[in-house]
C-alpha cells in the first residue's frame, strides 16, 4: 500500500461525497414535483379533464433537475471508481 493507492482512496471518497452533496437537494425537490404532479393528473382524471402534453413550468423544472441529478451521479460514480482504482494499483 503506498501513497499512490491511499490519494486515490482520498479522491474516490471526496468525489463520492461531493456527487452524493450535489444531488442530494435536486433530487429532493425532483420529487416533491413529481409527487405533485402525479396529484394534478389524478385530480384532472377524476374532474373528467383531459390533460394536454404540453411543456410546464413544473416539467421543465423537473428536467432541469434531473439532468443535475444525473450529473451529481455521474460524479459519484468515478468517485467509486477512482476508488476502486486505489485497490487496483500496486
Amino acid at each position: 500500500m503506498g501513497p499512490l493507492n491511499i490519494a486515490l482512496w482520498v479522491v474516490g471518497l471526496l468525489l463520492l461525497a461531493a456527487g452524493y452533496a450535489r444531488g442530494r437537494r435536486p433530487w429532493a425537490r425532483y420529487q416533491e414535483l413529481k409527487a405533485r404532479d402525479a396529484n394534478i393528473a389524478r385530480y384532472e382524471a377524476w374532474r373528467g379533464g383531459i390533460r394536454d402534453n404540453e411543456p410546464t413550468g413544473a416539467s421543465v423544472a423537473m428536467a432541469m433537475l434531473r439532468r443535475q441529478v444525473q450529473v451529481a451521479a455521474a460524479i459519484a460514480v468515478a468517485g467509486v471508481m477512482v476508488f476502486l482504482a486505489g485497490f487496483a494499483v500496486h
